[in-house]
């Protein structure tokens, strides 16, 4: 299907959704039942405001937690683990939406892709090349749904970028400059780094361990996979970990990857932990235009277009419009994306197709990070990516 025949279509099903007169497609229910794991980031979306959609089951190891996705879904039926909960509750929900820790998740998605569910995950898909080769596998051979929940895919400013590339408007995009900035993430001193006196996953994390927030303004704006690259990191200061104190043996906060895509062009992609700026910002630069988001150094939000120089961007609120059913229609976590990525996932289950987000695009997303800290670790070898997607018939 192309682009704006795919638009059209979506945007059709999506106002007969809101107006609940969809007919679905064979074999799907006529509400999505849902099980959601994990209550920190797991508590922070909006499934329940979906019009074909109950949430039926939640489960974190702790109670705070699970008392927290108890208070956002209105769903009592509450689990000490996602294992209980399988064990215990797998016959009174279709899917899962999986917001354990990353080392978690391959291993958790895995576990319900074999009960045939279908899932939504948090980022990244995974943080080894095994897990991205098992997730292909499961998924492929249960035939189930796969979705990563990317909020730098649905961002408002990067739906802006992939219609008018889809467009034609920057002609080729040929540079790409992706970054996500969050100081703090894995040193002693953070908060998230440590729960009743024990690290947790994120103490020393490797930062391009955690790529897609950056590498999703690539790949969903253009669907370009990045094919090679090349990395460099920089340590933290005296409060960062120690390669030797974690799990990880890792000696960079900051990294930085220099990559070639598949369409021949460049993306610079980096992640920090330890620097004076913070958020997500991307710029792309085409032959026909180049469009900059703003960002924490105070750049302006702008397109640049020859003939006519450097102009405002304003940037539909997308949250706003019959893209979303009715109930959703506000603004959400994460540059407006929450809202996006619930009615997504939930829309492909009950219009019985792929997400937009599917594995190929969360593994072209993942895959690079994991080959980019290698590369740092070889002080900047040029390496292959290896590709996850599927083989043609």
């Amino acid at each position: 299907m192309d682009a704006i025949h795919r638009r059209t279509f979506l945007k059709a099903a999506g106002a007969a959704l809101a107006a609940g007169g969809f007919a679905f497609a064979r074999g799907t229910p006529d509400k999505v039942r849902l099980a959601v794991v994990g209550g920190g980031f797991g508590a922070s979306f909006w499934f329940h405001q979906h019009p074909r959609c109950i949430v039926t089951a939640v489960t974190d190891l702790r109670e705070d937690r699970r008392q927290a996705l108890i208070r956002q879904y209105g769903c009592k039926d509450a689990f000490p683990s996602l294992e209980a909960m399988m064990e215990k509750a797998a016959d009174t929900f279709d899917a899962v939406a999986v917001y354990s820790g990353a080392p978690d998740h391959a291993n958790h998605v895995c576990l319900c892709m074999e009960a045939k569910k279908d899932v939504l995950c948090a980022v990244p898909a995974a943080i080894s090349l095994d897990e991205c080769a098992r997730l292909k596998e499961v998924k492929e051979r249960r035939g189930v749904r796969y979705m990563m929940a990317e909020s730098s895919w649905y961002r408002q400013e990067a739906i802006s970028a992939r219609e008018m590339y889809r467009e034609g408007k920057f002609g080729r995009l040929v540079y790409s400059e992706v970054e996500y900035y969050h100081p703090g993430i894995g040193r002693k001193g953070d908060g998230l780094s440590h729960f009743q006196g024990k690290p947790t996953w994120r103490l020393g994390l490797p930062p391009m361990f955690y790529p897609t927030h950056s590498t999703g303004y690539l790949v969903g704006v253009t669907g370009e996979r990045i094919t090679h690259v090349s990395c460099l990191g920089t340590p933290g200061g005296p409060d960062f970990p120690k390669p030797e104190e974690t799990v990880y043996k890792n000696p960079f906060a900051n990294e930085m990857a220099l990559c070639k895509t598949s369409g021949g062009n460049i993306s610079r992609v980096g992640v920090f932990w330890h620097v004076a700026a913070d958020g997500e910002r991307a710029q792309w630069l085409g032959e026909k235009m180049s469009a900059y988001m703003g960002g924490s150094g105070g750049q302006p939000q702008s397109l640049n277009i020859p003939g006519k120089g450097v102009v405002r961007w304003d940037v539909p609120a997308y949250w706003k419009t019959d893209r979303l059913p009715e109930p959703m229609r506000h603004d959400s976590g994460h540059g407006g994306s929450a809202v996006f990525i619930s009615a997504e996932f939930i829309d492909a289950i009950v219009q019985g197709r792929e997400p937009e987000i599917d594995l190929y695009h969360s593994l072209a997303m993942t895959a690079p990070g994991i080959v980019a800290h290698e590369s740092a670790l070889r002080s900047g070898v040029q390496l292959e990516v290896p590709s996850y997607d599927r083989k043609p018939a």
